[in-house]
């Protein structure tokens, strides 16, 4: 596997740590509709948090949340469309971003709360 496909591995399961210590619960990893994949899909109260974690080994090129880009944000619209519309849910609907960056041997984790809006 290449190096930034397992930083990008290693990085959404830590993301998952992180949002299960802070009391969400975990309904999907992966889950993808047609060309959209949802890095992780998870519940707290009444609320469905659709999670893209953007993972980077260091902050030379920019901060990883910018990495999220116009057409992944349409392609997880349609993907959290279907999702709610499959399972018929009646939830309220939150758009995250797990940002993750190597410092020295750890990570720091970054959790952006309604990092983007739908239109």
């Amino acid at each position: 596997m290449a190096e930034h496909n397992e930083l990008g591995k290693i990085g959404e399961e830590l993301a998952v740590e992180y949002l299960k210590k802070d009391g969400y619960t975990i309904l999907e990893t992966n889950w993808t509709f047609q060309k959209a994949e949802i890095d992780i899909l998870a519940k707290k109260e009444n609320t469905l948090a659709v999670v893209e974690v953007k993972t980077r080994s260091s902050l030379e090129f920019g901060l990883p949340q910018d990495f999220v880009k116009p057409k992944k944000i349409q392609l997880l619209l349609k993907a959290v469309n279907a999702y709610v519309n499959e399972r018929n849910l009646d939830i309220d609907v939150r758009f995250d971003i797990i940002a993750i960056h190597k410092e020295g041997k750890s990570f720091v984790i970054e959790h952006l709360i309604d990092a983007f809006y739908h239109f």
